[in-house]
């Protein structure tokens, strides 16, 4: 977490000593104590921890020309050219949109996703770690189907957020430790068809970010109890290249909460950045593995990259383009198009020419 000051059992002398110093320059995020270190018998010197990186995209399904080339290449094939960008990183986080499952009945709606659980094979070979199922789609097929898809992601040691069978589990971080520092991983969706949709104390489905509460306080525990704070969150409106008022508000008090990090979807097109007390806001990452994604606005991806180190998180993209639903790089001309892009419809950011998000 930025500016959270640590501290090991070694040196809580001199900590004390120097709290008056401290306490004039703890700011928003007030006293973090890493719990990690009080273990027993632990005397060992800090050492230097190495950076954490993390890569994040938008939103996955596997239905039409996604599921004709499955058939015919295997289940590997939609990630074909992204899978590399993955396995470099240390965690990957996507929206999972779509259920996975035999079972369930269409919900009566425009479009109902369902993928046949052979592709969690796929996912898991891909390098894709923790998958969010808080978006409209993952209950296109209802309770079962979405019981189904977190059973299966469970069995190939795919985490799942933003969804489960009460309040608890759909809101609840999850949690990895990755070169001695705890992560914590949440999904909400501020998009979902009605209400009936939303976890409850004992009603399966989804984290919503509707109300304040009860996400607010999930969000204040994961931040407890982790040192660096991710969320995903569904929101904004389609097809649009900038965010709503409410989700410029709303990702800044996950930021005051101490979130280090707010990657946004579901507008099936990139929007643009904000930094907020040196906290990323990416309101839109558009489609990844979609297809559907027919004009322009909707082939037009990116991949985010994460660093986590000394507390501090620093951010860039790789520019993709979709192309019969599966995304892939293109070239440096392209790269820089979609960084100009995103360079005009951000706020107070801006890409340098290798992708890296800066402040203006």
């Amino acid at each position: 977490m930025r500016q959270a000051f640590k501290f090991s059992l070694t040196t809580i002398c001199s900590t004390i000593l120097l709290s008056s110093l401290f306490m004039t320059d703890i700011g928003r995020v007030g006293l973090k104590i890493d719990r990690t270190v009080f273990a027993a018998g632990n005397t060992t010197t800090k050492k230097a921890q190495k950076p954490i990186t993390i890569t994040l995209a938008g939103d996955i399904m596997f239905e039409g020309k996604i599921k004709s080339q499955i058939n015919k290449y295997g289940v590997d094939y939609p990630f074909k050219y992204v899978s590399p960008y993955f396995k470099q990183s240390d965690l990957t986080y996507v929206n999972l949109e779509t259920s996975i499952s035999k079972r369930g009945k269409a919900e009566n709606k425009q479009f109902t996703f369902r993928a046949d659980p052979s592709i969690v094979k796929g996912i898991k070979n891909s390098g894709i770690d923790v998958v969010s199922l808080a978006n409209n789609h993952s209950l296109d097929y209802g309770n079962t189907a979405l019981m189904d898809t977190i059973d299966y992601a469970k069995k190939a040691n795919i985490s799942t957020v933003g969804a489960g069978k009460n309040t608890k589990e759909a809101f609840s971080a999850q949690y990895r430790t990755i070169n001695g520092k705890r992560v914590a991983i949440l999904g909400f969706s501020r998009v979902l068809p009605e209400a009936s949709w939303f976890a409850s104390t004992n009603k399966a489905g989804i984290a919503s970010a509707y109300t304040t509460n009860p996400m607010m306080q999930y969000v204040k525990t994961a931040v407890k109890y982790s040192d660096y704070t991710i969320i995903m969150i569904h929101w904004n409106k389609e097809r649009k290249d900038y965010p709503e008022d409410y989700a410029r508000q709303l990702g800044k008090q996950f930021i005051d909460a101490g979130v280090d990090a707010v990657i946004g979807g579901h507008s099936h097109t990139l929007m643009g950045t904000e930094m907020y007390k040196g906290a990323p806001i990416y309101y839109s990452l558009g489609n990844f593995i979609f297809d559907g994604a027919n004009d322009q606005k909707g082939q037009e991806s990116m991949i985010v990259k994460l660093t986590l180190e000394n507390n501090k998180v620093k951010s860039s993209i790789i520019p993709l383009k979709i192309t019969n639903g599966i995304p892939r790089p293109v070239n440096n001309s392209y790269n820089q198009t979609i960084i100009n892009k995103l360079n005009k419809i951000s706020y107070n950011t801006k890409f340098t020419t290798n992708g890296t998000l800066t402040s203006k």
